[in-house]
């Protein structure tokens, strides 16, 4: 049964915290009351967010769980600060980690791709993601994410995919896209062309292998030193620097590459170092990017020795049909037994290997479509680096300058079925059209010759590099490309924040920059906010391999889903990796508990008492406290200090409210509150909620509904922003000054082991009472004093303590040891005299006092006086024992 208590009626409440009893409930009840889903409000400024599209193939991991609590944290305040918030969430289509699933879930079922038609392929790719793609986004509710799912998009939806095909075309048609024969990454897994942001570079322990290459028509070799003698199989010229007098006899020689025994000429150029390895470079302009350079200048002829596996092709004369690392160490014992092998020498050198699939990368000539980037993104340079659009943390910036003056051309056609393919036909004769469809591809074929008919084109089988869709991301998910004068794109962008992980900064940040002032002529969000790798305690990125990455959702099930969102937070600075403790979630839990211990003490409170003459104080002092936090509090949130925000936060809750200020007001065992202490009680409490909202979602909502009756459309998710008022300041130092002398009486209760119920007399010797004076019914009260009084002496046989130059004084029953307390001045007197001597020492520097600022140094000077005066007050009280 419900009891009465003053203005509230006060239910039967948990004695603890049960997250799995509210967060379900509490989500479904958003849902179903729409309060996720936005719509172009002409009334309301918009905040917008797009999600960066986790793959479909994706699971929750850790570095999701920290992206999307800050994406929420960002969008809930903003939705509670009345802006019409729309965080658009959605999935990538990921091609070659899609594929790689779907051609795996064949091979289980005894179905070989190659056996496959495309579409039958790209049939069970669809069914594939139907029943097993966004299964992340489902994971994200779990976690609280308060995506307006009916916005939902995926980069291979029809009207997503049809913008990818328009941009393509319009691309082409200004002529910024190509196709021809360059240097590629090749990644041999995959089967596929990757662009140079797709290749991760790692330091591995190599062989750096010496070869004896006979010159031809005369006895003599020269040696060359190669980490891949496999390429040999390709060699196509010998080049040495024409400044090395070591070869100088060499000039105009041909030399015989060994085992294929093949006439190379020996070129001569500067590129070659004349101080690395011998001094003399094995060409191969197949594979190896510099040696492609130096054949086109060279004019020397190309010898593909590798299938698209990585194995050798005929081309390649030996070894056919063998992997590469086979060949490597086949070779080997081959040149040695031929002679040629001179030495072996440890080596370490950086190796490029596949971003996706790890291989290692192939460099290999091949035909592919690609984007001409240095038009393109001169916008996107320049609006970084004049802040327009602003990164956080700024150190970032030189990182983006750098790729951005040194950008390539970006290779955007990948070998694969499951993605958007390539919109463009080729022609019996060898030639292409691109087009938007196979209609206008047709029409755009038969202004050259009318015979032609749709059996005769053929469109390209390759698909698009994944970023190229998802650099559009923030345009087509408010369908600018079908409607780009359309209510959604003119209200939603550009968009406000953009959440991410500095190692797409370039896969995917600055390609949606470049394609924002191309197709809108604007930016496409103002900030991006770049988050750090979430690691272990022991700095170790997170991987399934270490079993050091913890399955979010049973941390969930475990500390509650806030627990963990504030967990993730309590230590994530901008830009810096986080170094996850589970230990972090237990203190996220402990915060509900406590503040779930708060709601049960409030809500067990009657109204209907006495006022006391500490309420007013204690409510004064605490709606300046709160003032001051909150001013913090939205200065970190500008500053895009989230875990500023948060400890801001957790420090006002924990300490200020649940410590101090209920202490403050709580009433005697049994009895009433004042009513209207009561009532600004539970106001305090709902402005507490509000701040906590964005980070702990659910058990401030729980607490909301339950602090007083509600409306049906009354609830915390939409309840207004506080708005921060004026800080007394000089109440809130009296405040500070109380809250010391309540902290030093309770020590000096331990020390002198008397009992917290005995009541005490504080004497306090003071030049300015008027802080004891305001403060004084709260130091009696939550102190236990019987009385506090002002002198001008030190009593005899009293107990002492000093703050700043304030002496404190209780006169202690005749049980206490004077010995002992005279020991514990003379340790204060110790630490004194060395602080003091520190900053004596601080401001007897002229630099520091010169060029520090002026307040820092009026601050060490006050320091001085206060410990002088704390040195005089020991002193004293020593003297008088």
């Amino acid at each position: 049964m419900p009891i009465h208590s003053g203005l509230y009626i006060f239910m039967s409440i948990a004695t603890k915290y049960d997250p799995a009893a509210v967060e379900d409930k509490w989500y479904a009840r958003w849902l179903d009351k729409g309060f996720f889903h936005s719509e172009p409000n002409p009334d309301k400024e918009p905040y917008t967010i797009v999600i960066p599209p986790p793959n479909v193939t994706g699971v929750l991991h850790m570095g999701h769980m920290l992206n999307n609590t800050i994406q929420d944290v960002l969008i809930r305040r903003a939705r509670m600060q009345g802006k019409e918030a729309c965080w658009v969430p959605g999935t990538d289509h990921a091609s070659i980690a899609t594929e790689a699933k779907v051609v795996a879930m064949l091979r289980e079922k005894g179905i070989d791709k190659h056996d496959l038609s495309r579409e039958e392929f790209l049939q069970y790719a669809w069914e594939w993601k139907e029943k097993y793609g966004g299964i992340i986004l489902e994971q994200l509710k779990k976690l609280g994410a308060s995506c307006d799912w009916q916005r939902t998009r995926f980069t291979m939806d029809p009207d997503l995919s049809e913008a990818v095909i328009q941009v393509f075309v319009d691309l082409y048609r200004k002529g910024h896209i190509y196709r021809g024969v360059r240097m590629v990454n090749w990644d041999p897994q995959g089967k596929t062309a990757l662009s140079d942001d797709e290749v991760i570079y790692k330091e591995v322990q190599s062989k750096l292998y010496y070869v004896a290459y006979p010159v031809a028509g005369e006895d003599t070799t020269v040696t060359i030193a190669t980490t891949r003698p496999e390429t040999i199989l390709g060699d196509t010229a010998v080049c040495i620097n024409p400044h090395d007098k070591r070869y100088k006899h060499l000039h105009g020689k041909t030399a015989i590459v060994p085992l294929v025994n093949r006439e190379v000429p020996i070129i001569l150029d500067e590129y070659v170092a004349m101080d690395f390895g011998t001094g003399c470079l094995k060409v191969t302009p197949a594979h190896d990017i510099n040696d492609y350079e130096l054949g086109q200048k060279h004019n020397l002829p190309s010898i593909d020795i590798f299938n698209d596996d990585g194995t050798i092709n005929e081309a390649g004369e030996l070894f056919v049909g063998k992997d590469r690392f086979v060949v490597r160490k086949e070779i080997v014992q081959e040149l040695e037994a031929a002679g040629h092998l001179v030495k072996v020498e440890d080596y370490t050198n950086n190796v490029g290997f596949s971003e996706r699939t790890d291989a290692v990368i192939e460099p290999k000539l091949s035909t592919q479509w690609f984007v001409k980037m240095k038009e393109l993104t001169k916008p996107a340079y320049e609006h970084v680096m004049n802040d327009d659009i602003r990164l956080v943390p700024p150190k970032f910036k030189n990182m983006y300058r750098h790729w951005m003056e040194n950008v390539r051309d970006w290779c955007i056609s990948r070998q694969l079925w499951w993605g958007h393919q390539i919109p463009a036909w080729y022609l019996p004769d060898g030639s292409f059209v691109v087009a938007h469809n196979e209609e206008e591809a047709l029409q755009l074929a038969r202004e050259n010759d009318n015979n032609l008919t749709a059996a005769d084109l053929q469109r390209d089988p390759d698909v698009l590099d994944t970023w190229f869709s998802s650099g559009l991301w923030p345009i087509s998910v408010f369908d600018g490309f079908k409607d780009p004068d359309g209510p959604d794109i003119n209200y939603y962008y550009p968009t406000n924040d953009l959440v991410t992980a500095p190692e797409i900064l370039f896969f995917w940040v600055a390609r949606m920059i470049m394609f924002g002032y191309e197709y809108r002529g604007k930016k496409p969000f103002r900030n991006v906010y770049l988050t750090g790798i979430v690691r272990d305690k022991q700095g170790r990125k997170m991987s399934k391999s270490l079993g050091n990455s913890p399955d979010p959702l049973e941390l969930i099930a475990r500390y509650g889903a806030d627990g963990v969102r504030t967990g993730m937070l309590f230590s994530s600075p901008a830009g810096n990796d986080l170094l996850f403790d589970e230990k972090l979630c237990e203190q996220g839990r402990n915060f509900n508990n406590k503040i779930w211990n708060a709601f049960r003490l409030v809500k067990g409170w009657q109204g209907g008492g006495q006022a006391h003459e500490q309420d007013e104080v204690a409510i004064a002092w605490f709606r300046a406290r709160f003032n001051e936090a909150l001013t913090q509090i939205e200065d970190h949130f500008a500053k895009f200090r989230i875990s500023d925000a948060l400890m801001t936060t957790y420090k006002l809750v924990w300490d200020d409210f649940c410590s101090r200020y209920l202490e403050m007001v709580k009433p005697s065992f049994g009895q009433p509150l004042a009513t209207a202490t009561l009532e600004q009680t539970v106001t305090f409490f709902e402005e507490v909620l509000k701040l906590i909202h964005p980070f702990m979602p659910f058990i401030s909502e729980e607490i909301w509904q339950g602090l007083r009756p509600r409306t049906d459309d009354d609830y915390l998710i939409v309840a207004p922003w506080p708005a921060a008022g004026t800080v007394d300041e000089e109440l809130l130092k009296q405040g500070e000054m109380a809250f010391e002398v309540i902290s030093q009486l309770r020590n000096l209760r331990s020390s002198k082991g008397l009992s917290a119920k005995e009541k005490l007399t504080l004497l306090i010797k003071t030049a300015n009472p008027v802080p004891y004076e305001q403060f004084g019914a709260l130091i009696r009260k939550i102190a236990n004093l019987e009385s506090i009084d002002f002198v001008q002496e030190k009593p005899q046989g009293a107990a002492g303590f000093v703050i700043r130059s304030d002496e404190f004084y209780v006169p202690l029953p005749q049980t206490v040891d004077a010995q002992q307390e005279r020991q514990k001045l003379e340790k204060e007197l110790a630490y004194t005299r060395g602080f003091l001597q520190s900053v004596q020492k601080k401001l007897s520097n002229e630099k520091f006092v010169n060029n520090a600022p002026e307040q820092v140094v009026a601050n060490e000077r006050q320091k001085l006086a206060d410990a002088q005066a704390r040195l005089k007050a020991l002193e004293e009280q020593l003297q008088s024992l």
